[in-house]
């Protein structure tokens, strides 16, 4: 039978997320004489994978060019790369998964692979959808942590092809890993709700930041702004990518919000107290709730 601490893991693309999956591996989970498993990466840049190996993160490092000798010894893959670059590389890289690997991503939208997989997945290699709902706001591998994950919640989103074997595995190693939460959903309603609670989010801090027409008006900050513009220190590629590829979705956001905005600028144009006072009311009550709830079954 098969331990967490027997598999190979592979990492495909060592930045933050893939620098942070490899530490957490190795500190959770082969952090013992007994364990015999590895943890093989790859990378575009080289800086990043003699780092790995010098911190004792990596065992084996490869660069990106020559990733196809890594993937057949890997028992579980981490691909962490951009949406579309996922994709491309399942389909470019179709034959040199090991049979009967577990590979997985960690993407921000997923209609568009319930779309793409099935053209392009092996019978014999098994692809979990995932997303880790963790990071931070600097990038690259010298920013990435184990302790990210800490408390933290994985999305998984079953498909009718997944082993149950394999999925309890996943369940089993995000665990371990120290996420606390597993949701487990659909990729349609992923994209909806995650449209709604990152990636307008993103938005709204962007439009906040690109309003201000004196850079020096944060002189005057207690806070407030600084805590609601945090995530627009943005990787513009990446969430350009992520916004378009659930445009839909976002634009309907987007769309809610901007009815709500205008209500609240109504009221204060007008000076109507009383309808201001019940929408803040309002908001605070609704805003409880929503800190109470804790989504752990499946939708």
């Amino acid at each position: 039978m098969k331990t967490l601490a027997s598999l190979n893991y592979g990492i495909v693309g060592l930045g933050i997320m893939g620098g942070s999956f490899a530490k957490s591996i190795r500190k959770n989970i082969l952090n013992s004489s007994e364990a015999t498993g590895k943890i093989l990466v790859c990378n575009r840049s080289t800086q990043c994978l003699s780092q790995a190996v010098s911190e004792g993160i990596a065992d084996k490092t490869f660069e990106s060019k020559n990733v196809s000798a890594m993937l057949p010894e890997c028992d579980v893959v981490f691909i962490c790369l951009y949406p579309h670059a996922t994709l491309d590389f399942l389909a470019e890289h179709k034959s040199d998964f090991k049979s009967g690997a577990i590979v997985t991503d960690i993407s921000g939208v997923k209609g568009i692979f319930e779309k793409r997989l099935p053209e392009i997945l092996r019978e014999d290699v098994d692809f979990i959808i995932g997303h880790p709902m963790a990071g931070g706001e600097k990038e690259g591998y010298a920013n990435s942590k184990a302790e990210f994950f800490l408390n933290r919640n994985y999305i998984l989103i079953p498909q009718a092809y997944n082993k149950d074997e394999n999925l309890t595995l996943m369940r089993d190693l995000v665990t371990a890993m120290g996420f606390s939460r597993i949701t487990e959903t659909t990729c349609d309603i992923h994209d909806y709700k995650i449209g709604f609670t990152s990636q307008l989010c993103h938005v709204i801090a962007s439009a906040l930041v690109e309003s201000a027409s004196d850079e020096g008006i944060t002189a005057f900050g207690g806070g407030s702004f600084e805590d609601l513009t945090r995530i627009a220190m943005i990787n513009a590629p990446l969430w350009t990518e992520l916004f378009i590829s659930n445009k839909d979705k976002l634009v309907n956001h987007i769309e809610n919000f901007e009815k709500q905005l205008e209500l609240f600028k109504k009221y204060i144009k007008t000076e109507d107290s009383e309808n201001l006072i019940e929408l803040l009311e309002d908001t605070r009550q609704k805003r409880m709730r929503m800190g109470s709830i804790r989504t752990v079954a499946k939708n």
